[in-house]
């Protein structure tokens, strides 16, 4: 992209990578290698520790730079706007996964695993991540980068019964084959399925497409071969069912369990609605996570924005009515796909980006100052920034902790201590 200047911006020291597995059989290794290749370049430069919208506003950067590319995701959580999702014992999977990933925010979030059964509803990736964290073996969990403190915590976890609640059907789950095969697959865990939420499904089969089929096939295994009673864990989906209520015990102080609602489909396939029936079922629980989506949040006044939607207008990755400016990933399409799929909407938007600099639509004639303009700006406004090497430094910290634990890293939780390292 000669004569165009670009800036690799990582907002924040508080980006974690799972690196529990890979979703789309790319390694997390091959990830990060890219990233870094990518940070350490001659023409790319990278500003951590600076909230962009707060430290520096995307018009200034606009200034600075021939095109700006937002891809800062979606770090907001979906509602299920129903009485009680505020109690304690109900979390978001944002804030769950936060919490044994190491985020810096959600280090005190100290989930109660004293209950028998946890209610996840939702049935996408996240919500399958959660259920295989909350029902591992330590000793495979010990292997991982999970933190001290959440592995403490699940060491004396009373969690033996998950139910992944959906409000449609087996055609329409939207987890991918992989971690489906992981779930089932669990050591000492048994499929917790009902036969009823499968009827009429092998019917169906011969009409799916491919990777549907695969994914139905399997969960129909699961539940023909049930498994061993003997064996004390158990996990399951629960089909056509939407949460209505959160339910208290008599103090009405925190989360007992959650009441159903039972749904029929009207329609089939993806575009399937589901339609209450007016049945209700309540689920005894002391733990209930809410999987049902993440969301964008405005990150600037000037960048238009679609709250419905909950991303920012834009036309293959033209930020709407806004030239120079660009958008890809969960921020431009929505928070659905894996990194592969994330990783490829990232190519379209640069194909777009340089289409638009041949076609004269984007004018890189005129000088712009780029990362000397920001770091100077940054700099009067008193705000310390992070450069990749100091980054560095954080991460091979995390890798030596982790070293003497027999782990990949044992993440730093707090942010003034990141930085300390990082500056030292």
């Amino acid at each position: 992209m000669s004569g165009c200047r670009c800036l690799l911006d990582w907002c924040g020291l508080e980006s974690r990578l799972i690196t529990l597995r890979s979703r789309s059989g790319l390694s997390f290794e091959n990830v990060i290698n890219t990233f870094t290749q990518t940070a350490k370049h001659e023409r790319c430069s990278f500003h951590g520790n600076v909230n962009v919208g707060e430290d520096v506003t995307i018009e200034e950067l606009r200034q600075a730079y021939h095109a700006v590319v937002l891809s800062y995701g979606a770090e907001g959580n979906r509602s299920m706007e129903i009485p009680g999702e505020d109690f304690p014992g109900v979390f978001s999977a944002k804030d769950f996964v936060g919490w044994y990933n190491g985020l810096p925010t959600n280090k005190e979030l100290c989930p109660d695993l004293s209950s028998e059964t946890a209610v996840i509803l939702g049935q996408g990736n996240v919500a399958l991540d959660v259920a295989r964290i909350l029902l591992s073996p330590l000793d495979m969990l010990k292997e991982t980068d999970i933190t001290q403190n959440s592995l403490a915590a699940l060491a004396g976890s009373n969690v033996r019964r998950v139910l992944i609640v959906g409000r449609r059907g087996p055609l329409q789950i939207a987890c991918t084959i992989k971690e489906l095969r992981e779930m089932v697959n669990l050591p000492n865990t048994r499929a917790d399925m009902l036969t009823s939420d499968f009827e009429g499904i092998a019917e169906a089969l011969k009409d799916l497409p491919r990777p549907r089929k695969r994914l139905t096939e399997l969960m129909m295994k699961a539940v023909k071969e049930g498994g061993d009673d003997k064996v004390e864990k158990c996990c399951g989906f629960r089909f056509f069912r939407s949460p209505v209520e959160v339910l208290t015990g008599a103090d009405g102080k925190r989360a007992t369990g959650i009441r159903l609602t039972l749904n029929k489909l009207e329609g089939s396939g993806d575009g399937a609605r589901a339609v209450p029936t007016g049945q209700i079922e309540d689920v005894e629980c002391g733990l209930i996570i809410s999987s049902i989506g993440y969301k964008s949040i405005p990150i600037d006044p000037t960048v238009p924005f679609d709250p419905r939607k909950a991303i920012v207008p834009n036309d293959m990755g033209r930020v709407q009515d806004t030239a120079g400016l660009y958008c890809s990933g969960w921020v431009k399409r929505g928070p659905t796909g894996v990194i592969a799929t994330t990783m490829n909407d990232s190519f379209d938007t640069a194909r777009v980006l340089i289409q638009d600099m041949e076609a004269g639509k984007l004018d890189v004639s005129v000088n712009k100052l780029g990362a000397q303009a920001i770091t100077d700006l940054l700099q009067t406004r008193g705000v310390r920034t992070v450069l990749f090497s100091e980054w560095e430094k954080i991460n091979a910290e995390e890798e030596k902790r982790g070293k003497s634990l027999g782990k990949p890293r044992e993440k730093l939780l707090d942010i003034d201590e990141m930085l300390k390292i990082a500056w030292s």
